[in-house]
């Protein structure tokens, strides 16, 4: 491990321990540290000076990179995807938010995991993402997610109607609130909380979940991530929101939305004993019964 790129917003008292021994322990190593500037700004007066930079654009240090490091929840995981999407760069997720289904190692496994990363100790597992494309392209050349798609109302109580083609078969007509498609990754996320089943990484699959649908028999759908899915939406208002992951944009109804699968996939690090089952496990509070 010659190179990394730390990634993340701000930190918490609590954290600054743990940020200071990764940190230290990088350079101990000899490792080459790139720090993007806003995380940079919250943390430069908690570590001493070495062979360190500051990045802004992390395309700019991609070929340089071995790790990339995500210093947070599950939301800065999620934006630290977007920083390597259509690389080979392998990411890992340190948890200093909450559930961590991403960010995967917490405070007490950091020393652990960062011999397991010295010693090139780790698989990848890569994840799925989908692509979103409109007419005007919505959202630039960031119109990717790894975790879910969702059309959503706007500043109103009415439902919207959303038409739902796949390949360019008629599905349904989604009497809702919104809809989902979410990959395996995002089946523990949004998805979740409306009904979505869960589905394993690796599973090649969409999840298709209505949000709070008006017809009680409208049930969450999986189908193969090689479909090609387009929407239409109707309703009371012209403008509706639209969203990859935590990027968020208001479309009008005129606006007809292709989601398909990216063509690059994410390469995600899992190390030792912090596999998805163990992950979904803990994170789920499975086998807390005394019959286990």
């Amino acid at each position: 491990m010659k190179a990394v790129a730390l990634y993340g917003k701000t930190v918490n008292r609590e954290h600054i321990e743990q940020i200071e021994f990764l940190i230290d322990t990088l350079l101990e190593w000899d490792v080459k540290i790139f720090i993007c500037a806003p995380f940079h700004d919250a943390i430069k007066d908690h570590f001493s000076t070495g062979n360190i930079d500051v990045f802004s654009n992390s395309k700019d240090i991609l070929n340089e990179l071995d790790v990339f490091m995500s210093i947070g929840g599950d939301g800065t995981f999620l934006e630290s995807a977007r920083q390597v999407a259509g690389s080979s760069v392998p990411i890992i997720g340190f948890n200093t938010g909450r559930l961590g289904f991403l960010s995967r190692i917490s405070s007490s496994d950091l020393k652990e995991a960062l011999v397991q990363l010295k010693n090139r100790d780790y698989g990848i597992e890569q994840r799925a993402m989908l692509q979103l494309k409109t007419e005007g392209d919505l959202f630039g050349s960031d119109n990717f997610a790894l975790n879910e798609f969702t059309v959503h109302k706007n500043d109103t109580s009415s439902m919207i109607i959303v038409k739902t083609w796949l390949n360019d078969e008629y599905l349904n007509t989604y009497w809702a609130d919104g809809l989902i498609i979410a990959t395996p990754t995002g089946s523990t996320a949004y998805s979740m909380s409306c009904g979505g089943p869960i589905i394993m990484p690796g599973s090649e699959n969409f999840i298709i979940t209505p949000v709070a649908p008006h017809n009680l028999n409208v049930r969450p759908i999986v189908i193969p991530d090689n479909s090609q899915i387009r929407l239409s939406i109707e309703g009371r208002i012209n403008n509706y929101m639209v969203s990859l992951d935590s990027r968020i944009h208001k479309i009008d109804h005129n606006t007809d939305l292709h989601i398909s699968l990216f063509p690059e996939k994410l390469n995600l690090i899992t190390l030792k004993d912090h596999s998805y089952l163990t992950t979904l496990r803990n994170k789920l509070n499975w086998g807390l019964d005394k019959r286990n």
